[in-house]
């Protein structure tokens, strides 16, 4: 699959990048941010929360209505935190719910993260949730499972018809993803990546399960971690514009698929 082969139907390098510059709660103890990384105004880290943000954003627009969302993979709550501090800051999504699963949930960091329910959950084994949702995120998730493709039909079963699945991870080209994966697996750690995916990857994933890839875009050109340069806002609208052209430049993609055969998705 070469890099245009997704049509990319939003305008995601005009979205809005100002309200990282001052932002406290990116910040702050919870997103792990260097102090170096602190001191700078766009950090390009912020990405990955900056899509997830906007892409349920445009969800919600399109849908005029308050979402129900599932995020999978919460970690210490740094999704929902970043959503909340930015709609405090004046950008607008809405959702009626916001429940977050995770296989091992740190009930202390959790208490005051403000999700409407909190569900233990693992993807690699059974998985099955109660409801049904608008929207899944799973944000750095899949590259530590050993079958993502198992889990992502697990997902699309979650979703009520019309669903999305937001998502991103690390990406390298197609044709040095098995033998990077091999490498990868040799010297994993315990809960470490194991898995590595390509734009083609992402888009067959989805195809299994059900979702079709309506949204596909790399992240940066370099992660600058903390430079002058992530002090400019030329520099990340360079990396959006870089990412979009070339997603399968080694570094993050980001992608939304929705679902559009149930059958699929809760077949295997």
């Amino acid at each position: 699959m070469c890099d245009a082969a997704i049509k990319n139907p939003y305008h995601h390098c005009a979205w809005d990048i100002g309200f990282l510059a001052q932002n406290p709660v990116i910040r702050s103890k919870a997103f792990g941010v260097s102090e170096k990384a602190k001191s700078v105004r766009y950090p390009i880290r912020m990405l990955r929360y900056w899509f997830g943000f906007h892409l349920l954003r445009e969800e919600n627009i399109a849908r005029s209505r308050p979402l129900d969302v599932v995020e999978i993979g919460i970690d210490r709550g740094q999704m929902l935190a970043f959503a909340k501090s930015a709609v405090d800051m004046g950008q607008k999504l809405e959702w009626k719910s916001w429940t977050g699963v995770d296989p091992i949930l740190q009930s202390q960091k959790l208490a005051q993260s403000g999700y409407d329910d909190v569900l233990e959950g693992d993807l690699e084994k059974e998985f099955r949730l109660d409801r049904s949702y608008d929207a899944a995120v799973l944000l750095h998730v899949l590259e530590h499972l050993f079958d993502p493709e198992a889990a992502m039909k697990k997902v699309a079963a979650c979703l009520r018809p019309g669903g999305v699945v937001i998502g991103g991870f690390p990406v390298v080209p197609e044709f040095c993803r098995k033998l990077r994966q091999a490498h990868v697996r040799k010297r994993a750690r315990p809960m470490g990546h194991v898995s590595v995916f390509s734009p083609k990857r992402v888009a067959a994933m989805g195809a299994q399960a059900g979702l079709e890839t309506e949204f596909l875009a790399g992240a940066f050109f370099m992660r600058s971690k903390g430079s002058r340069l992530e002090n400019s806002p030329a520099w990340m609208r360079f990396n959006l514009r870089f990412g979009a052209r070339f997603p399968s430049w080694p570094g993050e993609v980001y992608w939304l698929m929705r679902k559009t055969d149930t059958s699929a998705a809760n077949s295997g």
